[in-house]
């Protein structure tokens, strides 16, 4: 998929694009998760506690994402200067993003499957893997080529 090079429409991209997609798996994500524990419950390679993380997230992602969506993300469509604030507490969820899904991985033991793994807790991890990856893009896009373009500071970390 080709990355739009105007500002504005990169944020739409992402709303379209990242956005919608979290909506759309989180819930399912944490839903099969739960299934997972709930049937394999004692099993020593459960990934315990992992819809719990994942239903944390769906808040935690809804949050930010309007936060982007009503404030951040109209702002650079108007070109507007002063983002260097609003971009850092964006660029703080995002590390914040970054360490749950260090949790999941941890949780999953990589994603790597037990022998003889259900169709469900299959399914689970490679959806998983989907969304790991469309996030740390999104998350990477954001960072890496959307907010450098609005920023002032010389003093950030990248």
């Amino acid at each position: 998929m080709a990355v739009p090079e105007n500002a504005a429409d990169l944020t739409r991209h992402i709303e379209t694009h990242y956005h919608a997609r979290h909506r759309a798996e989180l819930p399912e994500l944490a839903a099969l998760a739960e299934t997972v524990e709930t049937v394999h419950f004692g099993d020593e390679d459960v990934p315990d506690g992992l819809s719990a993380l994942l239903r944390r997230m769906i808040g935690e992602l809804e949050v930010h994402m309007k936060k982007e969506e009503l404030i951040l993300f109209p702002a650079i469509r108007k070109a507007a200067s002063g983002l260097d604030t609003p971009i850092a507490a964006m660029r703080d969820d995002h590390d914040d993003h970054a360490a749950d899904i260090a949790r999941i991985g941890q949780l999953t033991n990589g994603l790597a499957l037990p022998p003889g793994a259900c169709p469900i807790w299959t399914r689970l991890y490679a959806e998983l893997g989907d969304f790991i990856q469309a996030i740390e893009e999104h998350i990477r896009l954001e960072n890496e080529v959307l907010f450098p373009q609005f920023e002032t500071r010389g003093d950030r970390d990248v």
